[in-house]
């Protein structure tokens, strides 16, 4: 049984997000999500915030703890993607995810850290992507980003561990959402035949090895990178 927490969920309602908020459910935790539109699933308190600013990240903090109680768990997923080629790629299409995807986590753990530090116990969890470590042409913006939250992490984990606040990483390959869903069967098929387990992840397979680096078995587990690919991106 593991010890019943108040837990954040940026982004939580849709795709991993949702997933990784129910499995959080499904454990008898206390569960919030921000999102910008959308609700997150039922029994979790939807909060609005926009990851871009600090003011929203705040307002929705202040919102969940008087609500739920202080944050004992983040789960920093919200991310945009805005793919193209490098040569075609203008500034606003890089600076605009890097804002989401990187300083947005930053705003979020900055804001969760104090009541964590306060308690001495703390799981930050930070959502990437096989394409952060792997690669992808188009995806500069996002692959950067994403790479960039090990760093984040592994830095985390230096600053706070001694606190007992674990800071890792996950990062899942392809996952079957609404994304993968639009793709046309045989672009499906081309995908999966470069994925040695040879299918998508399911949602819920990734949201549970994010509840359980938050639960108290995964106490010792820090700075860690753990992919959810299927084996894409094996050694990166």
């Amino acid at each position: 049984m593991t010890t019943s927490r108040t837990v954040l969920v940026t982004g939580g309602n849709r795709g991993i997000g949702y997933a990784i908020a129910q499995e959080f459910l499904a454990e008898g935790h206390r569960v919030a999500v921000t999102a910008r539109s959308g609700e997150g699933p039922e029994g979790a308190l939807t909060v609005r915030a926009d990851v871009t600013d600090a003011a929203s990240v705040d307002q929705a903090f202040s919102e969940v703890e008087a609500a739920l109680g202080p944050i004992e768990v983040v789960v920093a997923n919200a991310g945009i993607t805005r793919d193209t080629l490098l040569l075609r790629m203008t500034e606003d299409e890089f600076t605009s995810v890097i804002d989401t995807n990187l300083t947005g986590a930053f705003r979020v753990i900055k804001r969760a850290s104090k009541g964590m530090l306060k308690a001495r116990f703390g799981r930050i969890v930070l959502i990437s992507s096989v394409v952060g470590l792997y690669g992808s042409p188009g995806q500069v913006n996002y692959a950067a980003s994403k790479a960039a939250l090990v760093g984040m992490a592994r830095s985390l984990t230096r600053e706070l561990g001694a606190r007992n606040i674990t800071t890792n990483v996950v990062a899942p390959g392809f996952i079957q959402t609404d994304m993968t869903d639009e793709l046309s069967d045989a672009q499906q098929a081309d995908y999966q035949k470069t994925i040695p387990m040879g299918r998508f992840a399911t949602p819920v397979e990734v949201a549970k090895v994010v509840t359980w680096l938050a639960g108290d078995d995964a106490g010792y587990i820090s700075g860690a990178v753990i992919p959810v690919d299927g084996g894409l991106g094996m050694g990166h």
